[in-house]
């Protein structure tokens, strides 16, 4: 390589590394709120003044403007707005045109994950990432990974928006694919996890790893050490806070988001139910150092 080439390649790699990428914006966000707690928006029909898209919109944009101080992210799960149809679907992209409006106001990004679960080849997925990121405008998505990398590529190409890859889900079946023992010894949810590590070269790829599953918790923090976990479970589910945080959290205190919905949504106060799962977080934290 010429002097001039290696010049411009190191020039480009420098570039590159001082470049924003997801999980940079989000740990700003953590430093800022002093937060682990995602917020997320999930409108039950039974939970809203009447069912349709208007009732859902307004279900979250009162838990939005209640909770944004305390939220390190917000995490509208897709289906409970597509059930309205195109209705619903305008009211998603108003939910997180809302989210953005909070960050403003709070002067601090507040990073919106689509609970979307996505998962195809890669021009569907094409399709899937200009949706998301561009048309909605959420900041990271949940993906299924198991038609392989080409298959989340398409959204990982600007390293400022990031993706969740399921790995060891929170709900009671997870178990039937999930644990499925690899004939080098492995499970399959640590396969998903090494190959997750490997691919993040962008620093915008996490795992979905259930806070009820501590075991795989702690397993998956052994192969993945560096990786931010989506740990869905804690509260509704039965997921134990204390537990998560022991298994879940990097070396550093961080790498962990705890999504929390119906605990904080049915509360009768939500902004002050948000406020102590906050406080809640991070005592335990320290008191796990």
């Amino acid at each position: 390589m010429s002097g001039w080439r290696c010049w411009r390649w190191f020039l480009a790699r420098l570039k590159q590394d001082l470049m924003e990428t997801f999980f940079s914006f989000l740990e700003k966000r953590v430093y800022d709120c002093s937060s682990l707690l995602c917020i997320g928006l999930d409108p039950h029909v039974a939970d809203l003044q009447e069912p349709s898209a208007a009732g859902a919109l307004d279900f979250c944009l009162n838990l939005v403007k209640k909770t944004a101080p305390y939220a390190a992210a917000f995490k509208p799960n897709a289906a409970f707005f597509e059930q309205f149809g195109s209705r619903g679907w305008s009211a998603l992209k108003q939910v997180i045109a809302a989210i953005q409006q909070e960050s403003h106001r709070l002067g601090s990004m507040i990073p919106v994950i689509l609970d979307a679960k996505r998962g195809d080849i890669a021009s569907t997925a094409d399709a899937y990432a200009l949706s998301a990121f561009t048309k909605l405008g959420a900041h990271c998505i949940t993906l299924n990974p198991y038609l392989g990398k080409d298959s989340i590529d398409p959204f990982l190409t600007d390293q400022e928006k990031g993706v969740f890859l399921l790995c060891k889900t929170s709900n009671p079946g997870s178990g039937d694919l999930q644990d499925l023992r690899l004939e080098g010894g492995d499970l399959l949810y640590e396969r998903v996890a090494m190959l997750a590590q490997n691919w993040n070269t962008r620093n915008n790829i996490g795992l979905v790893v259930g806070a009820t599953q501590p075991e795989a918790l702690a397993r998956v923090r052994v192969v993945a050490p560096n990786l931010w976990f989506l740990a869905p479970g804690v509260g509704a589910q039965g997921g134990d806070l204390e537990t998560a945080l022991k298994t879940g959290l990097r070396k550093d205190g961080m790498g962990m988001l705890l999504p929390v919905s119906r605990a904080v949504s049915r509360a009768a106060d939500p902004a002050m139910a948000a406020a102590e799962l906050r406080d809640q977080i991070v005592s335990l934290k320290f008191s796990l150092r």
